[in-house]
């Protein structure tokens, strides 16, 4: 009877180990995904951030316009638009120095 009761007690710390093991190994997992989402937070929080400075930039109906004016072209009547269009460097051309 005293290996009986050996045996038993041994099963049990054999499968309440195995259990600790198990539970060990989830609280690892799940901390790593607590770290990603807290990662995830932080950017997502620092581009409400810019979104929020944005909206408040265009809050202003003179930076809509200017903004509007630089990305479409846009003018608005009586005004003049000059586009200035940078000459191209001799590699843009495909010249080649003859080294002289």
């Amino acid at each position: 009877m005293n290996w009986g009761r050996k045996l038993v007690v041994l099963v049990l710390l054999v499968v309440l180990g195995f259990g600790l093991f198990k539970l060990l190994q989830e609280k690892s997992q799940l901390g790593n995904e607590v770290k990603e989402v807290r990662a995830e937070f932080e950017s997502l929080a620092e581009e409400n951030k810019d979104l929020a400075a944005k909206i408040e930039y265009f809050k202003n109906p003179a930076n809509l316009v200017k903004e509007i004016k630089s990305q479409f072209n846009y003018r608005e009547e009586g005004e003049k638009l000059i586009i200035i269009v940078p000459s191209a460097s001799p590699a843009d051309r495909g010249a080649t120095s003859t080294g002289q």
